[in-house]
Formats: C-alpha cells, sequence, structure tokens
C-alpha cells in the first residue's frame, strides 16, 4: 500500500488475466461460432424442416460478423478456443470459490430489493445511490449469470458436437435441435450482458479501468462517492463536493 496513496487492492492478478482473456477469446469464439452456423443456418438438421420458432431461418449471418473465412477453418478456430475458454473459466471459479471471493458474485437475500433501488436511481426515482460494497446488486446478478451462462453455451456446444457418441449430453437438451436453440440463446444472453458491462463500465464507473490492468482502486472515486448515474457525475469529486 505504500506505494498507492489513497488506494486500495481490488482485482487479483487471476481476476484481471482471466477477464482479458476473455476479451480476446469471446469475440473469436462467437464470430466462428456464426461462420459455422453460415454452413447450415438453421437450427434443425439438413432435411428436417425449418425450425418454427425461428423466424430468420434460412438466411444466413454478415461476413462482416464471422471469423474463420471458411467452415473448416473456423471449426479449428471454435474448437481450439472453446479449451482455452473451458480452462479460463475453471481457473477463474476455482480462484472465486479458493480465495473467498465468491461472495463478491453470488446472490444474496435481499439482491430483489436492492436492485430495484439502483433501478430507481439510475431513473431518476431515487437522489442518493445506494449503499454498495465492491458491487452493486445489479452488477452481482451480471457478474454471476456469465458463468452460468457459460456452463450451458459449453454443455449445448457439445451436444451439437457429437449428438450420437455423446447422446447422453444431447438429451439434456431434448434433442439436437433444443440444443442448438439454447447455445445460440446463450450466446446471445451473454452478448447482451457483455454489451450492458462495457457500457456501464464507460458510462458509470471508467475509474474501474485502472483496477482491471494494475489491481488498484481508488474508493473515493466510486459511483457511490460521485453520486454517479449513466453519464452523469463522471468527474472526481472536488474538495466543495466531498464536504
Amino acid at each position: 500500500m505504500s506505494g498507492h496513496p489513497g488506494l486500495v487492492k481490488r482485482n487479483h492478478w487471476v481476476v484481471r488475466l482471466t477477464h482479458w482473456l476473455n476479451v480476446i477469446a469471446l469475440p473469436l469464439m462467437i464470430g466462428s461460432g456464426l461462420r459455422i452456423f453460415n454452413a447450415h443456418p438453421s437450427f434443425s438438421r439438413p432435411g428436417e424442416g425449418k425450425f418454427a420458432l425461428n423466424p430468420w431461418d434460412g438466411h444466413e449471418v454478415p461476413d462482416w460478423l464471422t471469423f474463420g473465412r471458411w467452415l473448416g477453418g473456423a471449426r479449428h478456430w471454435h474448437f481450439g478456443v472453446m479449451w482455452l475458454l473451458v480452462v479460463n473459466g475453471l481457473v477463474y471459479v476455482g480462484f472465486l470459490w479458493l480465495h473467498g471471493e465468491w461472495r463478491d458474485v453470488v446472490p444474496r437475500r435481499h439482491d430483489a430489493r436492492d436492485a430495484l433501488e439502483m433501478a430507481k436511481f439510475y431513473l431518476f426515482l431515487r437522489k442518493e445511490h445506494p449503499h454498495q460494497g465492491k458491487h452493486n446488486a445489479l452488477q452481482r446478478g451480471t457478474y454471476f449469470m456469465m458463468p452460468v451462462l457459460g456452463a450451458l453455451i459449453v454443455l449445448s456446444g457439445i451436444a451439437i458436437w457429437k449428438p450420437v457418441t455423446l447422446g447422453f449430453v444431447t438429451v439434456l437438451f431434448v434433442n439436437y435441435k433444443w440444443a442448438r436453440v439454447v447455445h445460440f440463446g446463450s450466446m446471445l444472453a451473454l452478448v447482451l450482458l457483455a454489451v450492458v458491462h462495457v457500457v456501464m463500465v464507460f458510462a458509470v464507473d471508467p475509474y474501474s479501468l485502472r483496477s482491471m490492468i494494475t489491481g488498484w482502486y481508488n474508493p473515493r472515486l466510486s459511483p457511490e462517492a460521485r453520486n454517479a448515474r449513466p453519464f452523469t457525475n463522471l468527474l472526481p469529486p472536488t474538495e466543495d463536493t466531498a464536504a
């Protein structure tokens, strides 16, 4: 602490490393997956007809959203990056468990109430920022759901990859078609959470970026100390406002 006056250690190097590996790997995983999807743009198998719940059935994803150039290349990237994400996720979850930091992300009894208060504050229905610890209730819900969605994506991906050999996994999702629905639905949900996460970092707490790079954080610049809503009160508090 001596070399960092006023700062607190917020993120361990393991959390930071796994976070930035995800930043690199997830776009590759998503882009290559969409390229694989374009080889057969439907949730059903060839010859099974269209899937009624997918109005875009048969329509390819634009090339600029895909990665891998061709089916074989996309499959190599997809499966290679998949194992990186699996190992990365296991390291992250294992560290949280062994280091005790799982308490920062698991849901708590009053999270529904606290999430409502945060939403009211963001909507200008509440004047003062609710009290929070390391993460507010909305953040905890997001950080808890991301590994859950990641596990669903991996399991459903395995079910799609080997629907016969690993049929005992496929049957967890009823059949191949529904495994693909869960795979894509979970992916879209993860992308949505990631986009919201990135937007809220820049819109509410850009100072947290330092803690994800160096590990150190200035509590004086927290959203609670600044009474910060999205794109509001982003500047550090002055002596007058601090008083």
